[in-house]
């Protein structure tokens, strides 16, 4: 029958507007900003930057300006400039760093290409979307200092997929820990006795055997 979509929708409505009465499970109106939805896990908005310690934040950015996301980002969005020099990074090797690491939150799709990219787990989606601004050109475009956010906001937002990428990570310095101390020890054991060469035989050639009778 034409309209039983409407009935239906119509009944649902006026069902949830009278069990509101006598069951608040039914409010489902979130007064914002006075009350917050919390966000499913999978949610994402904008990329963010990794870092490892909030204190220095710029000192141990996982980043290393391989510009791979730079490169595959559709929108262009990304722009990146590499360091002229050197310095360690959470493990102590010395890496290039991202002089310019720069995103226009005004162009970003949120698509998470970058993040699927990037080889060093270094940028990762965010959950921070009241970003609104007066000025569309400033106050959008979000530099190094503003994308940079601690490893442990990382896990707060997405808890999953940060310890899946912790145990990779860890299992990576394992690794490399030990093929360290493997090189290590096979430099410093003692090299074997090189074999002694084979005698030289006897200038003098030996007598022939009379023959049998």
């Amino acid at each position: 029958m034409l309209g039983t979509g409407l009935l239906q929708g119509l009944a649902v409505t006026a069902r949830n507007f009278l069990g509101s009465f006598y069951d608040r499970r039914r409010f489902v109106t979130t007064q914002y900003p006075e009350q917050r939805t919390a966000l499913p896990e999978a949610y994402r908005n904008f990329p963010f930057l990794v870092c490892e310690s909030a204190d220095d934040p710029m000192g141990t950015l996982r980043c290393v300006a391989c510009q791979i996301c730079e490169k595959e980002c559709p929108p262009q969005c990304i722009y990146i400039e590499k360091s002229k020099d050197k310095k360690p990074d959470a493990n102590g090797k010395p890496q290039i760093y991202p002089a310019v690491f720069d995103i226009d939150t005004a162009v970003c799709m949120s698509c998470q290409i970058c993040v699927e990219v990037c080889p060093f787990d270094a940028i990762k989606m965010d959950q921070v979307f009241e970003l609104a601004a007066t000025d569309r050109f400033g106050a959008l475009l979000m530099d190094r200092h503003a994308l940079a956010k601690p490893n442990s906001y990382f896990q707060s937002i997405h808890p999953t997929e940060a310890g899946e990428v912790d145990s990779r990570l860890l299992a990576a310095r394992l690794a490399a820990e030990e093929k360290a101390r493997t090189a290590a020890a096979a430099k410093a054991a003692p090299k074997p006795a090189a074999p002694k060469p084979p005698a030289a035989p006897s200038a003098e050639a030996p007598k022939p055997s009379p023959p049998l009778a």
